[in-house]
């Protein structure tokens, strides 16, 4: 039986630098704690993070403006009392009219 190729003391240089090589680069690319696939992943999830957060505060923007305008004009806050909720003025009788679709 031939030993030779089992020894890795008598392998070409060229062949243990490959090797080493290819070790190192799957551990940088696939196992290390900051590898590629994981720093791939960080980046994904940090984009949609900002997109999510960028969304939230034009949303934050445009309910503050609600609030605004609701703090500022009575009259529209009147009808959104009225509307939405069914308040109506002391003395008031409130009909509802259902509309057939």
């Amino acid at each position: 039986m031939n030993l030779q190729f089992f020894n890795p003391l008598r392998w070409k240089k060229s062949f243990l630098v490959l090797l080493l090589t290819a070790f190192v680069v799957a551990w940088f690319a696939f196992i290390d704690t900051y590898s590629l696939k994981t720093r791939w992943d960080l980046n994904s999830q940090k984009k949609e993070l900002k997109e999510r957060t960028e969304q939230l505060n034009a949303d934050s923007e445009e309910l503050k403006k609600k609030i605004e305008e609701l703090e500022n004009d009575p009259a529209l806050l009147e009808k959104i009392a009225r509307e939405e909720y069914g308040m109506r003025k002391p003395g008031e009788t409130v009909y509802k009219v259902k509309r057939e679709k």
